[in-house]
């Protein structure tokens, strides 16, 4: 239950340090602004650690360091939103989580610090894994809206090609001015020049 409210802690932190990192395509001078921010967060929060000991001190620097790469990492993500920086994102989170998590093991001895040391390096490790799935599988969705699209205009361009050799067709009937008419028509009508 402790170790569920810290990593809470953590991911509140984050969030309050990262304010402007959601917002998607913003300027350069907002994104210079938001590291501004989030420089002056960690100073903030890594003061506020100070007067703390010991593991404690650990343990709140830990969550301190892991809010200021989880915000940069969304900022980076506000600024250039990609799958990749989404990624990282993601990422930055479950280190960060980790890093208290481990921290938080320092207060146990023996068995029960191992224990407690592999269960936050699986926790990172699924965190990480499901990262990765989802930006795998964001890029295949995007590869596959790609492939569609280029198939619906394949399909369009054939489909008009079959209606003009129509029309082309439709113009044999036609002899001389008459049918040199009809063919300009055709061509006009399907965008043949």
């Amino acid at each position: 239950m402790k170790k569920l409210t810290i990593t809470a802690i953590a991911l509140a932190v984050g969030f309050a340090f990262s304010g402007g990192a959601i917002a998607q395509g913003m300027s350069k001078d907002d994104y210079q602004a938001g590291k501004q921010r989030v420089a002056s967060d960690y100073k903030s929060a890594k003061a506020n650690c100070d007067s703390l000991s010991a593991n404690q001190n650990d343990i709140c620097m830990a969550q301190a360091k892991g809010s200021e790469r989880i915000a940069m990492a969304e900022l980076d993500a506000g600024f250039k939103p990609t799958t990749t920086t989404r990624y990282k994102a993601r990422v930055a989170r479950a280190d960060a989580d980790y890093a208290v998590a481990k921290e938080q093991c320092d207060e146990m001895a023996g068995n029960t610090k191992d224990v407690c040391v592999k269960e936050a390096k699986a926790a990172q490790t699924a965190a990480v894994a499901d990262a990765k799935a989802q930006m795998k599988s964001s890029d295949a969705v995007d590869n596959a809206n790609e492939k569609s699209t280029d198939a619906r205009k394949s399909a369009s361009d054939d489909k008009l090609e079959a209606q003009y050799a129509v029309a082309k067709e439709k113009c044999d009937v036609y002899a001389g001015g008459a049918k040199d008419v009809c063919l300009d028509r055709a061509k006009v009508r399907f965008g043949k020049s």
